[in-house]
């Protein structure tokens, strides 16, 4: 059954600067795709004790992750915690939020059931992938999974960005292929998902990855 992502009125969201992409979530078109590539990446999480967000923003994800996950825990740079925070615990969600990148997260080893990273990677440089990889491999368990999704870089995404104001190659410094590349020094490749463009005949524009760490 396929995921439907868990919106809440959009006034209610904190926390953000006015360059998060909520407002894109609530559109007629564009909408859609936005809700549909997170809803590809949670339908790849498994469920299990403990799940990390990182870069979690309006945590629009928090209440598809409470059904499947005792403790969700989430890693930004930007975001005001508290503001978040007192979205989501009031209607039943505790949250373990903190301020870190994924370069050096601030978590013991073998933590984290999940790590879920939704439009990050691009946005870091080729040399910094094997880095953010690499910790994410540190506080997952044995068995856990890695779950991202990132934009992929063909005509009709390069359209899409064009359409919202923003260059791609302004905000994405790494492209889907480097990113999995990477992903596959670290880890064993579960499953790889590739949203189409609607029409379908225009190709992907968005790929899932669901990686797990080896067994120990």
């Amino acid at each position: 059954m396929a995921t439907k992502l868990k919106l809440l009125p959009i006034e209610q969201y904190k926390g953000v600067n006015n360059l998060d992409p909520i407002k894109y979530y609530y559109w007629p078109v564009f909408g859609k795709m936005y809700r549909r590539r997170v809803e590809l990446a949670l339908e790849q999480c498994t469920g299990g004790k403990r799940v990390l967000e990182v870069g979690f923003g309006t945590g629009l994800a928090f209440p598809n992750l409470h059904d499947n996950y005792e403790e969700i825990h989430g890693l930004d740079l930007t975001a005001d915690i508290e503001a978040v925070k007192s979205v989501f615990e009031p209607i039943g969600i505790p949250l373990f939020l903190k301020k870190g990148d994924v370069l050096n997260m601030p978590y013991e080893d073998n933590y984290f059931d999940t790590v879920l990273l939704i439009s990050i990677m691009e946005h870091l440089k080729p040399n910094e992938l094997k880095q953010a990889c690499a910790e994410v491999k540190r506080v997952l368990k044995p068995g856990g999974q890695m779950v991202y999704g990132t934009p992929v870089e063909r005509p009709f995404m390069v359209f899409m960005f064009k359409m919202l104001g923003h260059n791609i190659r302004n905000e994405h410094f790494s492209t889907e292929k480097e990113i999995r590349q990477t992903a596959e020094i670290f880890f064993e490749k579960t499953k790889l998902i590739e949203m189409k463009a609607t029409p379908s005949f225009m190709g992907g524009v968005y790929e899932v990855g669901n990686f797990t760490k080896a067994l120990e």
